[in-house]
């Protein structure tokens, strides 16, 4: 640090350099604040004025034009003194069209057969060729997919897959293929849905999202989730369709750019309807497939119906249950000779977020008997194990329950939901008395664990003897529908009284009792049948005594009782009746699910006068209110007939699930899910926890505010945004500029993304007012940009420099030459492929694979060995998002966090190092080479030649042959391949 003398020495350098400076700061801020609050100024900018119309200049040199274009062009070079370069020869321009356009390069018979043609529209019929490519698409919707930063991912720390992301990317290859007008391709991604174009809008939620374990339960950071989700869709819109940073405007006004906070949310009022999330696109395939969906759920209620006539029997518990340990559990009885043990299970527990899902035993173990015990269940000792089915995987497996080895990583998992079985075969027959099992005897796992089972033993061919048994409990109880079978019994009286319920007084809309038998009677509603309560809700019409048996469902026809939480109903027939089964509900219509019995009991009156309890609900699972995942009917108690049956149903029933899975497994995109807009309003400082005034979808007022009510529908406000977008002559200028970018590397505007106050001015401003004009024009044809620009003399030019025109120009903002720059990552990596013939041009579908594994606790190695579908062109990779890909992400590839409206170019070393010693580089330079040896045989000098063909469009240059036929003729002819895939040559756009 420098001292106190030379501080002061050169403070007065230091103090007029800081005034200096802050006044420039102080000036340049006043200038901006008062450009932005004098309205009449900013809406003067030359990027939201109408359209203007403009002739297209005479040049002093009339023979140089070839398109409209180049008169703009040379009129600006003449006005400062320069002249064009001289146009590049036939076969470098062939190969600059053709990597520009489909970003590939031409084979070396295309290239032959262009060069032969002395047709005066040969260029002209080659860049129709092109245009008509389906590669063409797969080109240029990488520019605008890095503009939405699409990916396959989520994003954030989690990353998780986007598995239905790529449809969107699909559409935006199709849409450019065909050329679709640029009205139609704007609405399609604002309101697709409307227009039968459901991938389409996969447009509105391409950024990264929060999945809703990620967000706080709060509802505070729900609302702050959900605030960000709607500000990156503005963001999207505004710098892709408009170039205006719109979405800086979220937390006060811009800086700069004559855009209000108000104005902002009005945007943001536009997608109020719109959330993130997956939705079925509808095709004539999918619904076909949505009407058989349809025709078969009254099917599966049906046999849902059916199946309730095997309710279990209810059992009246006169002992504690055995309740199961994840640990460690031991079944003893009495000493046995047996060869066969056999373990049921009937149920397991519930995973707190999945339901009933496959139970897991980590060791199953069968003891001698006396003094001495061993384990004879072991693999090693000759048993043997068969299952039920498994759930494979590394870590489940059969074979892991007779092993000897405890955890969830050495264990069996059935391939049933709540269900399956397990049996050991010894090799001789024993005497065993007891049995060891568990779920982890580690003790990390305790889901899956089996809670309801039966033991058996035996010999082989004998009937096997129940050694323990542990009930299954019957089903929760539902709001909808309750069965409670016993054994049958002869009674006149029957009553059910309630405990507690879920809320307020019990309600039941129906109680029905049956006779036995094959067509059972509802003894409730027969004539002289006698109701009688402990009480009936006062003075109501819907909830009456009389409802409780006339046969009628739902809440309006209902009894309630006077009492919070309890209450009975008797039922009195008029004569002793054989009954088996009571079925009730709180309301069978399903509307409502408040009021629901869950402690009761149910009675019968003998002859003596006697009440004994039949069933209740001591032997059910306890209710949860939102049991997505009830287990499977327990078939455990049943009769050999009614379990045939029952067996039956539960078959058919699993069949109509199956394929009812398999057809909402349809064509899916996540594309935005649509509902009702909801209230948006101004947020002070951008914050949900502070909120203004409400706000109507509204354009911005700079460009003539036009606001929609806020009755408005979702599918309205979309519309009408897009309309507006689709006339706004600044969504012209910024798609041509676009265009024009990627044929020139840079826009005529700059900034790409910023046609505001600060973005750069236009360097032809003329041309682009005249381009944009011609586009509106032409209908929206992308197509027809391309001719004026590719087939224009501007576009012909060589890239030689020329000292006197960099004197002028250094950064050729004037187009003096043609920009030669270095290819992309994709086109380097395609023509790599291309060029050895290895490209695999299957289009659409997932993307494939980059990386080992797709996130997780392994994260997202990268693979180094492509076969397969990993031999696509790169846009149909699966694009993981803030993860780079290990060769070509070095070559400046957006990773999808930020908008890229223009890929800025950089030069390292690890691109060099990445091309020249990956393991990628080194396999396709041995492809390249078996390739070439394929084409012309085993001498180097045609070797050589073929080489220089496939990958540079050229013979060798003579120097060039000399220099390399010693190399090849030593080492071979992949580092050859290796070589001229590394040459500047190949890597640039010449």
């Amino acid at each position: 640090m420098p001292g106190p003398n030379r501080f002061r020495r050169a403070g007065g350098r230091v103090e007029r350099w800081i005034w200096r400076g802050w006044g420039l700061l102080v000036g340049a801020v006043w200038f901006a604040v008062a450009a932005v609050a004098d309205g009449s100024a900013a809406s003067d900018h030359w990027a939201f004025r109408p359209l203007a119309a403009v002739r297209v200049p005479t040049p002093r040199d009339l023979t140089w034009a070839c398109t409209p274009v180049d008169s703009f062009i040379l009129t600006r070079l003449e006005s400062v003194g320069l002249s064009p370069a001289p146009p590049t020869d036939r076969r470098t321009w062939m190969r600059r069209v053709s990597l520009d356009l489909i970003g590939l390069p031409p084979t070396p018979e295309q290239q032959e057969a262009f060069l032969r043609d002395e047709g005066s529209d040969a260029e002209a019929r080659w860049v129709e060729f092109l245009l008509a490519s389906p590669r063409y698409g797969e080109r240029w919707a990488q520019y605008w997919l890095d503009l939405v930063r699409y990916a396959d991912t989520h994003g954030f720390e989690v990353n998780t897959e986007r598995p239905h992301a790529w449809p969107y990317r699909d559409y935006v290859i199709r849409a450019l293929n065909e050329d679709r007008p640029f009205d139609r391709f704007v609405t399609e991604q604002l309101v697709g849905d409307s227009l039968g174009e459901d991938a389409a809008t996969g447009f509105l939620v391409t950024a990264a999202a929060l999945l809703p374990g990620q967000i706080g339960q709060d509802d505070a950071s729900k609302r702050l989730a959900r605030q960000d989700e709607l500000t990156e869709i503005v963001h999207n819109v505004g710098e892709a369709f408009l170039g205006l940073s719109i979405g800086c405007a979220r937390c006060h006004d811009h800086k700069f750019d004559p855009i209000s906070q108000r104005d902002f949310f009005a945007t943001q009022a536009f997608f109020a309807g719109v959330e993130y999330g997956d939705r079925p696109i509808r095709t004539p395939e999918a619904e076909a497939r949505r009407q058989e969906a349809e025709s078969l759920k009254p099917q599966l209620a049906e046999v849902e119906s059916a199946l309730t006539q095997f309710e279990p029997l209810a059992r009246l518990n006169s002992e504690p249950r055995r309740e199961s340990d994840p640990r460690r559990n031991e079944i003893t009885f009495a000493a046995q000779s047996a060869r066969v043990i056999r373990f049921t299970i009937h149920e397991a527990n519930r995973h707190p977020n999945l339901g009933v899902i496959e139970p897991c035993l980590d060791e199953f173990e069968v003891f001698s008997a006396g003094p001495s015990a061993t384990n004879l269940a072991l693999a090693s000792a000759g048993a043997k194990v068969s299952v039920s089915g498994s759930k494979v995987s590394d870590k489940h497996r059969p074979e892991h329950l007779t092993d000897g080895r405890y955890g969830n990583d050495h264990s069996w998992m059935s391939d049933e939901a709540g269900r399956g079985w397990v049996q050991i075969e010894l090799p001789e027959a024993r005497s065993i008395d007891r049995v060891v099992w568990g779920r982890d005897r580690e003790g990390q796992f305790n889901d899956r664990l089996t809670t309801a089972y039966s033991l058996e033993v035996g010999l082989p061919g004998g009937a096997l003897t129940t050694v323990a048994f542990v009930p299954p409990l019957r089903s929760a109880v539902s709001a909808r529908r309750n069965t409670d079978r016993f054994v049958p019994v002869t009674t006149r009286r029957l009553r059910m009284t309630i405990m507690a319920c879920t809320t307020l007084e019990p309600c039941l809309d129906e109680l029905e009792v049956f006779t036995v038998g094959s067509n059972p009677t509802n003894v409730a509603r027969l004539p002289g049948v006698r109701v009688t309560a402990s009480g009936t809700f006062p003075e109501s019409t819907e909830h009456r005594l009389e409802h409780l048996n006339d046969g009628q469902y739902g809440n309006d026809r209902s009894w309630i009782s006077h009492e919070v939480g309890r209450g009975w109903v008797e039922l009195e027939f008029p004569e002793p009746t054989l009954v088996d089964r009571v079925i009730w509900g709180r309301d069978r219509t399903g509307q409502f699910a408040d009021r629901l019995p869950t402690t009761y009991r149910i009675e019968v009156q003998d002859e003596a006068g006697r009440w004994r309890e039949v069933a209740g609900s001591t032997d059910r699972r306890a209710y949860e209110a939102e049991d997505k995942s009830p287990p499977p009917p327990a078939l455990v108690g049943l009769e050999s007939a009614e379990r045939s049956e029952a067996e039956r149903l539960l078959n058919h029933r699993r069949d109509l699930q199956r394929r009812l899975k398999e057809l909402a497994q349809g064509p899916q995109v996540f594309g935005g899910i649509f509902k009702a807009p909801e209230v948006i309003r101004v947020l002070r400082r951008g914050d949900p926890e502070q909120p203004g005034d409400t706000v109507v979808p509204s354009r911005l007022t700079v460009l003539g505010a036009e606001p929609l009510t806020a009755e408005a529908s979702d599918p309205e406000r979309r519309r009408a945004l897009a309309q507006w977008i689709v006339q706004s002559p600044l969504s012209a200028r910024v798609w041509v500029n676009r265009v024009w970018q990627g044929h020139f590397g840079l826009g005529l505007v700059e900034t790409a993304n910023d046609f505001g106050l600060k973005g750069a001015a236009p360097s032809h401003p003329e041309l682009l007012e005249w381009l944009a004009g011609e586009f509106q024009r032409a209908g929206g044809s992308l197509k027809h940009l391309h001719r004026l620009l590719v087939l224009s003399a501007t576009y012909r030019q060589s890239s030689r420099i020329d000292p006197q025109a960099v004197a002028v120009d250094a950064s050729d903002r004037l187009l003096w030459r043609f920009p030669s720059r270095r290819l992309e990552a994709e086109t380097i990596r395609d023509s790599i492929l291309a060029v050895n013939g290895r490209l695999d041009l299957k289009m659409g579908g997932p993307g494939f694979n980059l990386f080992r594994s797709r996130g997780g606790l392994d994260g997202f190695p990268p693979l180094e060995t492509f076969t397969g579908d990993g031999l696509r062109r790169l846009i149909y990779s699966h694009k993981v998002r803030m993860e780079r890909d290990a060769v070509f992400a070095a070559f400046d590839c957006p990773d999808a966090g930020q908008i890229t409206g223009r890929r800025r170019q950089s030069t390292t070393p690890l691109q060099a190092l990445n091309l020249f010693n990956s393991r990628f580089t080194l396999e396709e330079s041995e492809v390249f080479a078996a390739r070439v040896r394929a084409d012309v045989g085993d001498a180097p000098e045609a070797q050589v030649r073929r080489a220089y063909q496939l990958a540079l469009g050229r013979e060798p240059e003579a120097v060039e042959a000399r220099a390399i036929l010693p190399v090849v003729k030593e080492q071979g002819l992949a580092p050859l391949c290796r070589a001229l895939y590394n040459s500047s040559e190949f890597l640039v756009l010449p």
